[in-house]
């Protein structure tokens, strides 16, 4: 049976339905129609947060081993359900099929970790000035949360939030993104297999997401916000949750500097280098968008990652050997077809690629003689170009990396020590790969400075993210 059939034209609250309305979801690798689903409005927001507050009751109350007995069967489904789970991601956005089965079990490995989090969520008991009372910090469910999540990563972005928010006794309502509501509704089916209570995890797929979104950020039961995507929407929802002071944790846009420094292993760089750009077709928000080379190793640099960029297959994202799939929608292609032509326009030089090649498809493109007026070093290009810029010296490279407003991740392959930790240091971003070009794990706090958000996901940092903090001072009686 095709594990879509169970949730094709379905959004999930405390149950199954069936929508009345529906929209098309379209595989960008050959347009083929994968489903019909459903499209959910204001009156199905309105059904969730009754759901989920009704639900919170009772979950908050539930113990902490308690849920991390569910969140453990959760685990061992996702990774049970590892190759369907990767086939439907690849149908829905594209995202070649060996880097799909990697994300279903990094997605995994965000359930196992809160579900040995969970019985951790400590209170404390700290001294007083009096002898006759006692002071304590619990810490306790936020309550129920609404999660907005992004097409690049369908399964990891859901466990990412979700596992947490339900490891702390929160309940969750998920509004995955257009292009990609189907792996969402897989794993809340898995949820259900796993024990999970109805109403705990909701999935509410629409393409209407302005009027879902505002219906949920007035309702004053729904506590907690969590949102990845562009900064611009990241605004508008800073902006709605003021009314009710919900909590947040706002993933926002990057702009992610890579600095390769004179005593780097060329090879190795190179490698590290091409991991970071080019995985899922440059549509990550830390793929690197600025390549800084010192000047007395670029052309060296340039021409081996020239070779290594041209290696990539480009081609069906089901094909076992594709390492680049084709960009998730036209808006996306047109956006990197714009912004190599303004490059080049304004002097930038194509070392490699620089077209499209039919449908949403565009080769593994190299540029240099890039300068700081171009476009694409000002805005995030979310596609497979990569700029390589040169610097003299190691506060020049610092001073180039952070001008700009963004601060989700950087990185810098250097084999002097020394300068690992002075740079690491220096740079104004939330993530830091030094030598690494895929540093994201679990157990990692992962978040931006400046405009590229507010909080931490991952580790024990994305807990506290669904705790609220309660002080009780107890007077003893004699």
């Amino acid at each position: 049976m095709d594990p879509l059939d169970t949730v094709r034209r379905s959004y999930l609250t405390d149950a199954w339905h069936e929508a009345d309305a529906t929209f098309e979801v379209r595989g960008p690798a050959s347009d083929e129609l994968v489903a019909d689903v459903a499209d959910c409005g204001p009156d199905e927001a309105r059904q969730a947060a009754d759901v989920a507050w009704t639900a919170f009751e009772t979950w908050r109350r539930t113990t902490a081993f308690e849920r991390a007995d569910v969140l453990r069967r959760w685990h061992d489904l996702i990774l049970e359900n590892q190759e369907s789970l990767a086939r439907t991601m690849t149908r829905e956005m594209g995202k070649p099929i060996k880097e799909a089965r990697g994300e279903v079990a990094y997605a995994a490995g965000f359930v196992r970790w809160y579900a040995e989090q969970a019985p951790r969520a400590y209170g404390e008991l700290f001294p007083t000035t009096s002898g006759s009372k006692r002071g304590l910090a619990l810490r306790q469910p936020v309550g129920p949360a609404y999660a907005v999540t992004p097409w690049n990563f369908p399964a990891a972005m859901v466990t990412r939030k979700a596992a947490p928010a339900l490891a702390a006794g929160c309940t969750f309502v998920l509004k995955p993104a257009e292009q990609t509501p189907l792996t969402a509704l897989l794993m809340a089916r898995l949820w259900l297999e796993a024990g999970g209570p109805a109403g705990t995890l909701q999935v509410l797929p629409t393409n209407r997401p302005g009027a879902l979104t505002e219906t949920l950020m007035a309702d004053p039961r729904i506590r907690k916000v969590t949102f990845t995507g562009s900064t611009e929407v990241g605004r508008i929802l800073y902006r709605q949750s003021a009314e009710t002071i919900k909590k947040l944790s706002l993933e926002l846009g990057g702009h992610a500097p890579f600095l390769v420094f004179a005593d780097a292993d060329l090879d190795r760089a190179v490698r590290e280098t091409i991991a970071c750009k080019f995985r899922n077709a440059g549509q990550t928000c830390v793929c690197t968008n600025r390549i800084y080379v010192h000047e007395d190793i670029a052309e060296a640099f340039t021409r081996r990652y020239v070779e290594a960029a041209r290696d990539l297959v480009v081609g069906d994202p089901n094909d076992e050997a594709t390492d680049v799939g084709p960009l998730v929608d036209a808006q996306g292609l047109d956006k990197v077809r714009d912004h190599v032509e303004d490059a080049v326009r304004r002097g930038a030089r194509i070392e490699l690629g620089g077209e499209a090649t039919g449908g949403l498809f565009y080769l593994p493109t190299v540029l240099t003689g890039v300068t700081a007026e171009m476009k694409l070093m000002g805005e995030e290009t979310f596609g497979p170009v990569a700029p390589i810029l040169t610097f003299a010296s190691e506060e020049e490279a610092v001073r180039m990396a952070n001008d700009t407003p963004y601060g989700l991740a950087s990185y810098l392959y250097t084999n002097d020590l020394g300068r690992a930790w002075r740079v690491a240091e220096a740079l104004d971003y939330g993530i830091v790969g030094v030598n690494d070009g895929v540093p994201s794990a679990p157990h990692a706090p992962f978040g931006g400075m400046k405009q590229s958000g507010v909080g931490r996901e991952g580790g024990p940092w994305g807990l506290d993210e669904y705790l609220e903090i309660k002080y009780v001072s107890m007077g003893l009686v004699d």
